[in-house]
């Protein structure tokens, strides 16, 4: 799959400055922030800074400080916002991909939710 990144998409734009945000933690390879439809008590995204549209994308082709930096970002939020095993009851991570991922922004981002129960996985479909 050729993977095709939009610059006008509003994650692109919150990188920019163009619009802004709630942030929670940065470093020099990935933002986090508020959700603005939280669906937990915590709901953080944590976005690469570069331009890669889902999460096989930046794993294939993010450089190896850009998903070390990443991912140690997405456990300092765990851990700043009390959701972490080391303090906390937990959390879910959830990257969507492409259209029957749902991912309705096309730069890849982690949700980070905690702070409740988060109940089942997925609801069953038949």
């Amino acid at each position: 799959m050729a993977y095709h990144y939009d610059d006008s998409n509003i994650f692109a734009k919150i990188l920019r400055g163009e619009i802004p945000n709630d942030t929670v933690a940065e470093n020099d390879h990935a933002l986090a922030f508020r959700d603005i439809s939280p669906k937990a008590p915590t709901h953080v995204l944590v976005i690469p800074k570069g331009k890669y549209v889902s999460f096989d994308d930046f794993s294939a082709n993010a450089s190896d400080a850009e998903i070390a930096g990443f991912m140690r970002l997405c456990a300092q939020v765990a851990a700043s916002e009390g959701v972490s095993l080391d303090g906390g009851n937990g959390f879910r991570a959830i990257t969507n991909a492409g259209s029957d991922g749902v991912q309705e922004v096309p730069h890849f981002h982690l949700h980070i939710l905690g702070g409740r129960n988060m109940g089942p996985m997925l609801l069953m479909r038949d």
